[in-house]
């Protein structure tokens, strides 16, 4: 019964800043992490950032690491993923996902099992 949605995605030039959110409902108490993936045209998804919800341990991928910044908060049961500096290949769709449990790494895919549909975030040169 777990829900999870995106807001916040748009246009935004190279070098400007944009914030998206997640929200979840229906029993965040199971939740262990969320977590930001992103799919552009033609490539494969791939995890973004991640976020244990208890302890607030994070992941960053090396391709926005030191650009994006993930936090949570958990009164409001919301992720954000503020991102600087963007350049038009992070240009995709921006998905969040929960996960009930960890086993690997926060950003072993296989462990977020709650979807949300997606936010399109487009960076342009």
């Amino acid at each position: 019964q777990v829900q999870v949605a995106e807001s916040g995605g748009g246009l935004v030039q190279a070098g400007g800043s944009l914030r998206i959110s997640c929200g979840v409902s229906g029993g965040t108490g199971s939740i262990y992490a969320m977590a930001w993936f992103r799919q552009g045209p033609g490539k494969e998804r791939e995890s973004v950032a991640a976020i244990s919800w208890n302890y607030g341990r994070t992941y960053y991928a090396d391709s926005v690491k030191g650009r994006f910044t993930i936090s949570k908060n958990n009164a409001e049961s919301t992720a954000n993923l503020t991102m600087n500096s963007l350049k038009p290949e992070d240009t995709a769709v921006y998905f969040c996902a929960a996960a009930p449990f960890v086993e690997e790494r926060l950003s072993s895919r296989a462990s977020y099992i709650y979807w949300g549909q997606g936010t399109q975030v487009t960076v342009s040169s």
